[in-house]
């Protein structure tokens, strides 16, 4: 758990609050802050927050702490000590107003709305409050006695999530911004954010995104669809979490690799029951049995034919309450009958598709997946997410023209994107060249990415050429250096820094699809190493006016 600080000294008279703060420091999970004496000024008003939590995932308590025995007698609060009884300002009220106090100078600091679950409560270490005890303001479940301090962080987690102001839980990455703060760590430059700070605040602009999924919560087959950095991801990754906490047995499925690693790594990091499978669905279909096979006629038919089979004979237990699929276009057509043939009632268990029907790239079913009017997800209710929140604006301005007239960039503006120009045949070397000048720039390795859109780079064909697709991955989600891939297997993924290297295309009926991928990859910067004619033929003029306002880049080779 984070401190702060580490070890408080607490003087004299401050034994009620290093009682709280030890119970606090032993109950509470270990991703969560603890901050002890928390001054803030607001206007001409000073105050103070005993103590302060932070819990990701959650939400914040700000926490005013009493000692002696506490009492309330027509209104008036006392306190009852070695000094003796005497009356006291409401503990409540103070509580209160620091928690306002404290919400208004973040958001000075933040320069947006605090929209996090808040709670302020009172603690009272040495006195025991009757369970059934309210007063006007304050509900019992605001006040923690001598007894709750037992095990205090279920009654905090339950005072934020009831009654706690805000709508939204506590992402993780604004917890790191608001610690900055705390210690005062300010950024102090230009005025605009530090790329790092502007991706903290685009993940706390996805994770408002679960309003959506609490105004869809009685309905049983939804269709969300969005274009790329709409938090589609992170939705999924959401509702399977409920399911979950909900007791069902839940199925979180993908497509491609890198995003079922992915997915499995965040899942397993819940301390509730997990999904009973998370990964790639044809993963799923070789778990429960099917025989393994080769070729498009056998994953797009014939694997999915065997499932269905399999799944009329399965034992209840054995069976899905929920399915859901993220990136849910890359879904063959018969793979959704098959899925739902394992499911606990395939008419009506509960499936949530995740989508974006702009980025069928792989074409392999004739749009059938992506087609919302009579393709698997036509009859599911439709939520349209426009809102972009992965990409700095001047980033998805590059690839508006793709994803549609309601897409909507919601990030700050961001670095210019970078135009390299070069033929085709040198885009590899090109490419390289600019990873070793970011790098020199201070990018660190592993915040970059390089994506081809043709032939593999060198080193990703090695992993490819040796069979450890495993190993290419988990190095990827590790994190420890850059990583170079193909636009095809990156869909769901992201790094801070993408060079996209156009060195051709396969098939240029989908080049335009590859190109919307590989441009909205990237959240803090974009370079685009490529050949001007060819970019144009397959990203249409749209995207060569897009690219004309980029900044020409000559990346810097010498030593």
């Amino acid at each position: 758990m984070r401190c702060i600080p580490e070890e408080p000294e607490f003087g004299d008279g401050q034994s009620a609050e290093r009682a709280v703060w030890e119970a606090l420091r032993k109950s509470l999970p270990d991703d969560c802050v603890l901050a002890h004496s928390v001054q803030v000024r607001d206007g001409r008003a000073e105050h103070e927050i005993d103590l302060l939590v932070l819990w990701p995932g959650v939400g914040m308590a700000a926490i005013e702490v009493k000692g002696g025995k506490v009492g309330v007698e027509n209104g008036q609060w006392y306190q009852s000590d070695k000094g003796g009884k005497h009356k006291i300002q409401s503990p409540v009220a103070q509580s209160q107003n620091s928690q306002h106090a404290f919400k208004n100078w973040l958001e000075s600091r933040m320069g947006s709305k605090l929209t996090s679950r808040f709670a302020y409560l009172v603690s009272l270490p040495y006195t025991d409050v009757p369970k059934d005890w309210e007063m006007a303001g304050c509900p019992r479940s605001l006040v923690l006695d001598q007894t709750d301090m037992k095990s205090p962080a279920d009654l905090i987690r339950c005072a934020i999530e009831h009654e706690g102001s805000g709508a939204s839980t506590l992402a993780p990455s604004f917890v790191d911004r608001i610690l900055r703060h705390l210690s005062g760590d300010l950024i102090t430059d230009s005025g605009s954010l530090d790329p790092q700070e502007a991706e903290d605040e685009q993940d706390h602009l996805t994770e408002r995104q679960a309003v959506l999924l609490q105004a869809t919560r009685s309905l049983r087959r939804v269709r969300f669809t969005g274009g790329a950095g709409s938090g589609k991801t992170w939705l999924a990754l959401e509702k399977a979490r409920r399911l979950c906490r909900e007791g069902k047995r839940v199925g979180l499925f993908c497509y491609n690799k890198g995003l079922g690693q992915y997915l499995q790594r965040e899942v397993s990091g819940w301390r509730h029951k997990q999904p009973v499978f998370t990964g790639e669905f044809h993963e799923y279909v070789r778990g429960l049995g099917v025989p393994d096979g080769s070729g498009q006629d056998y994953f797009d038919v014939e694997m999915p034919r065997m499932l269905k089979e399999l799944g009329a004979g399965l034992e209840p237990l054995e069976r899905l309450d929920a399915v859901v699929i993220d990136e849910a276009q890359d879904f063959a057509p018969l793979w959704w009958e098959a899925l739902l043939a394992c499911t606990t009632d395939p008419t009506d268990s509960e499936v949530y598709a995740f989508m974006d029907d702009r980025q069928d790239v792989y074409k392999r079913w004739g749009g059938t997946t992506a087609d919302l009017t009579f393709g698997p997800t036509a009859t599911f209710v439709p939520i349209q997410i426009d809102e972009n929140l992965r990409n700095t604006r001047k980033i998805a301005e590059t690839f508006k023209s793709f994803a549609g007239e309601h897409f909507t960039p919601r990030g700050g503006t961001g670095l210019p994107v970078r135009r390299v120009e070069c033929a085709t045949e040198h885009t590899l070397d090109v490419a390289g060249d600019c990873i070793d000048a970011l790098i020199r720039e201070g990018w660190a390795n592993n915040q970059i990415a390089l994506l081809t859109t043709k032939d593999r780079h060198p080193i990703h064909l090695e992993f490819h050429e040796r069979g450890a697709t495993v190993d290419y991955w988990r190095e990827f989600h590790a994190a420890e250096a850059e990583f170079y891939g193909h636009v095809l297997g990156f869909k769901g993924l992201e790094r801070s820094v993408v060079v996209l290297c156009v060195n051709g295309f396969k098939d240029m009926e989908r080049a335009a699809e590859q190109l919307y991928v590989g441009l909205s990859r990237a959240r803090s910067l974009l370079v685009v190493v490529g050949e001007s004619a060819l970019l144009e033929e397959a990203g249409g003029r749209e995207l060569k006016m897009a690219l004309s306002k980029a900044q020409a880049w000559v990346p810097d080779v010498d030593l």
